[in-house]
């Protein structure tokens, strides 16, 4: 039985500036080219069903970007060390390694190595558009090969196509994956979760707020809903990011509200959250941000968001109903 190979090269990103080329960054244009080819393979429902990355930044972020795009977890991505600065051999082994029962796998990696598989593949017969690049960053060749891939061959495999970001629509559908609204960003961007952390000291409820990134008001955790996970989970994950602090998030929400960004409006769902452990400054990431207790007609007074405000200060009614 036939198996597909998507060979995506990875997004734009900066120069070599410090000697670092493992390290170096994607840029804003390549995290949005490879979210374009997410949203385009999702429409053609092609997506791939195992997705293998070289470790370093630019192409793991790639990856990650191409793959919540899709609507997937980022977290089912394999790194694979022989993808970076590999040549034809190593990369022929990856594709060795692969699981049998996986029938479409995407490669997510480095030129020139990437260029080479796909020639090696094709039988050095591969088409070259007319700026004589085969596959410039974010740019996806789809090929069929037969399904023993123990020891491909020399033109063992069939181009079905070769898609450039660049002539991808730049904007994103909304709903995902073909609805007819387009957005700035990926659809899952406008779904958002939020915590509002909570622990009693002295029978008094308190709340904690962060300062924004900017430091220039007062906020709670926040971020974008990320697909595969539960509101919860992407909720407490940013907590621990931005607030430096676990504990256990509500099963229900507290509320909801939407605000304006990205050129639409980002819908975000409110959870309660426990606090069970606060990290110690030295510990948390995101310290420049600090962070405060305080009542809730207090926290309530000072957070940014007036749609938090009824939420903070029924709390306290909430907290007990759930208990």
């Amino acid at each position: 039985m036939a198996r597909e190979l998507l060979i995506f090269r990875h997004g734009k990103a900066v120069g070599n500036t410090n000697g670092d080329d493992y390290s170096r960054p994607i840029t804003d244009r390549g995290k949005r080219g490879s979210q374009r080819m997410g949203a385009w393979l999702w429409q053609k429902n092609i997506r791939p069903d195992y997705i293998v990355s070289s470790p370093a930044e630019r192409a793991y972020v790639s990856a990650q970007k191409l793959c919540k795009a899709m609507g997937d977890d980022a977290t089912s991505i394999v790194t694979d060390r022989r993808l970076y600065r590999g040549d034809l051999n190593s990369l022929l082994s990856v594709l060795a390694d692969c699981p049998k029962n996986r029938q479409r796998v995407m490669l997510v990696g480095h030129n020139p190595a990437l260029a080479e598989l796909l020639l090696y593949l094709l039988g050095g017969k591969a088409p070259l558009p007319d700026d004589g690049r085969l596959l410039p960053t974010a740019a996806l060749a789809r090929v069929v090969m037969p399904g023993n891939w123990k020891k491909p061959g020399f033109g063992c495999a069939q181009l079905k196509s070769l898609t450039r970001h660049e002539d991808l629509p730049k904007k994103f559908p909304f709903p995902a994956p073909d609805g007819k609204e387009k957005r700035d960003r990926p659809a899952y961007y406008y779904r958002q979760s939020a915590v509002i952390p909570y622990r009693m000291r002295k029978n008094q409820l308190q709340v904690m707020l962060v300062g924004s990134s900017k430091r220039n008001h007062w906020v709670v955790p926040k971020g974008i809903h990320e697909p595969g996970m539960s509101a919860q989970k992407s909720a407490e994950i940013e907590a621990y990011e931005e607030a430096g602090i676990r504990g256990t998030v509500s099963k229900s929400m507290l509320g909801e509200y939407e605000y304006p960004k990205w050129g639409a409006s980002c819908r975000v769902e409110v959870y309660a959250m426990s606090v069970g452990e606060i990290l110690p400054d030295s510990e948390w990431e995101e310290t420049h941000r600090g962070r405060k207790w305080l009542s809730t007609d207090e926290a309530a007074g000072l957070v940014k968001e007036p749609s938090l405000r009824p939420m903070i200060q029924s709390l306290a009614g909430f907290i007990e109903r759930k208990s």
